[in-house]
């Protein structure tokens, strides 16, 4: 089969096209025929030799895909050999066939192409574990998102508005700012001309927010802080800024504060298939409706996956990077 790999760590340009032999599916793993593959800012980090797979996982880039069931073992997942579904894979996406858990799959939004099926796994994984789960955002609470303009800022933004929370972004222009707007953000706060402490205090007339998806980390730490309200939580998915803080406790001690996190990619199936199915039940009927939608930014062939890495680096892209296969 082609795939892309990383021939060495660097930039986009040691992404290359190879032949490799197809992978083999293994116990409650199918074998997909991929025809699209999502671009990740993980895929950036592992190119650049910072985020190895897991123990076992494919070495090539890309941990979401969309495509037809082709072989493997479907069984009691409600899945079978024909089957059209988007996956979760731990690696191994920018290639023309890719083994995924069979309960990692779900099947592609009724009214949706496979090109926008394989940019939701990712996103939509990350950010319900992240901000529904480990945030608890509940009924009447406010969220605050960093990176707004991004593939998961704008799957978290989205999907928090139509379940009806308040949400507010940052982005890095006037114009991501305006976009994030678009996409149901009360408001978006360029963070390169605007102080976002000030402007969330001021939004929410200084009670602050409930919940701070997080992919900076850094010196944004104590700076969320103050963007909290009492009983707030901060959940970090990325280290942009950073991994290091230095961080005022007594804020967390007096106001009650929770700072957490989490990393998908490493935790086991039956973790990801708890989700795969609470998406299937919450969330795919949002997509069917026309509720929220997939924001495909920009599509480039497999063989281009420099290209797609180059425009995630420069920051250009509002939504997905698609890999079509």
């Amino acid at each position: 089969m082609k795939a892309v790999e990383i021939s060495h760590p660097g930039g986009p340009e040691v992404l290359v096209a190879v032949d490799r032999p197809q992978p083999v599916p293994g116990k409650g793993e199918v074998l997909i025929k991929v025809a699209a593959a999502g671009v990740n800012r993980p895929d950036v980090v592992q190119r650049k030799g910072a985020y190895p797979p897991p123990a076992g996982a494919s070495d090539l880039p890309g941990l979401e895909i969309a495509g037809e069931i082709v072989g493997g073992d479907p069984a009691d997942t409600g899945f079978k050999i024909g089957d059209q579904v988007c996956a979760l894979v731990t690696g191994g996406g920018y290639a023309e066939y890719c083994a995924a858990p069979a309960a990692q799959c779900l099947p592609i939004p009724a009214g949706l192409s496979l090109t926008e099926a394989a940019g939701l796994p990712e996103t939509f994984f990350t950010v319900w574990s992240n901000v529904f789960d480990r945030g608890r955002l509940a009924d009447g609470e406010t969220l605050l998102v960093h990176g707004g303009a991004s593939g998961i800022g704008t799957t978290a933004i989205q999907l928090a508005k139509a379940l009806g929370h308040t949400v507010y972004a940052t982005a890095g222009s006037d114009e991501r700012a305006r976009a994030v707007e678009a996409l149901g953000a009360a408001r978006g706060i360029n963070y390169k001309t605007q102080d976002f402490v000030r402007e969330v205090r001021d939004a929410t007339g200084g009670a602050g927010v409930n919940v701070i998806l997080d992919m900076v980390a850094g010196e944004y730490i104590n700076r969320n802080m103050k963007c909290l309200a009492d009983d707030g939580r901060i959940v970090v998915i990325a280290l942009l800024g950073g991994a290091r803080a230095e961080i005022d406790c007594n804020q967390i001690l007096r106001r009650r504060l929770t700072l957490t996190g989490s990393t998908l990619r490493p935790r086991p199936v039956a973790f990801k298939g708890a989700i795969a199915q609470a998406l299937r039940q919450r969330v795919w009927p949002l997509l069917e409706q026309g509720a929220i939608k997939p924001i495909v930014h920009a599509t480039f062939p497999l063989e281009q996956a420099a290209a797609a890495h180059a425009m995630m680096e420069a920051g250009e892209n509002i939504g997905k990077i698609i890999l079509t296969v």
